[in-house]
């Protein structure tokens, strides 16, 4: 892995990122991060060892599929960014500080008007309980993050991700690292040069974030279905 800073100028301010500018690190294969939220340096990434889910090998256990089905959460794409990347920039147990600075915040706002980033939102009523957001880029999804406040909100997320991708013709779901919670549903690590290959094709064509439905919540079933077929 590599770290190559955002350097700053002689009075020292930091070089802005554009949404242009972020979409062309994408396609190479970088993203960028902060240390903890009171940094207001940004790093460009690289693993060696890239995180992806397959899609057509996406696993949903059997207790998890019950849920998906049964759940009385509801979950809409799109409704409300601010409150999905405010969530998962909230402590957890396993980490009290964040890494999404309000620079990430502002840059990835500016990808979501453009229409290159996406939340799936998981409701209990009108409270949001969980949900993820990531970067829509060709037939490429970039997942950044994800939270939960209630007991498989994000695990809801994530299926219903999946499934919208699978609908929507794409290549590639890209993860970052693995996490043991993540190889639960089929994600592995792949060796950089393999993923940049996966990348290169992925980028071409163009794939359709909303090939399901907008305006209503997809069921579990429907989401289930997507991926049966697949």
């Amino acid at each position: 892995m590599f770290k190559l800073a955002l350097m700053a100028n002689r009075e020292n301010t930091f070089i802005e990122i554009t949404p242009e500018v972020l979409l062309k690190a994408y396609a190479c294969g970088i993203f960028p991060m902060a240390e903890n939220a009171d940094d207001h340096a940004l790093y460009w990434i690289e693993p060696d060892q890239r995180g992806i889910i397959p899609l057509h090998g996406f696993h949903v256990a059997s207790r998890l599929a019950r849920t998906v089905r049964a759940t009385p959460l509801t979950v809409w794409v799109d409704r409300d960014f601010d409150a999905v990347i405010e969530g998962c920039a909230e402590p957890k147990d396993d980490r009290e500080r964040t890494w999404i600075n309000n620079r990430i915040r502002k840059i990835y706002r500016s990808l979501f008007d453009l229409g290159h980033c996406h939340s799936v939102e998981v409701y209990d009523g009108a409270e949001m309980v969980g949900g993820l957001y990531g970067v829509s880029l060709g037939r490429a999804f970039f997942g950044e993050s994800m939270f939960h406040r209630a007991r498989d909100a994000s695990k809801i997320a994530l299926v219903h991700l999946v499934a919208r991708l699978v609908a929507g013709g794409f290549k590639l779901c890209d993860t970052q690292y693995v996490t043991e919670h993540l190889k639960t549903f089929g994600a592995v690590d792949v060796p950089k040069e393999r993923y940049h290959r996966m990348l290169e094709d992925a980028l071409t064509g163009t794939a359709d974030f909303d090939a399901l439905p907008l305006n209503r919540p997809i069921t579990g079933d429907e989401a289930l279905a997507i991926l049966k077929d697949q």
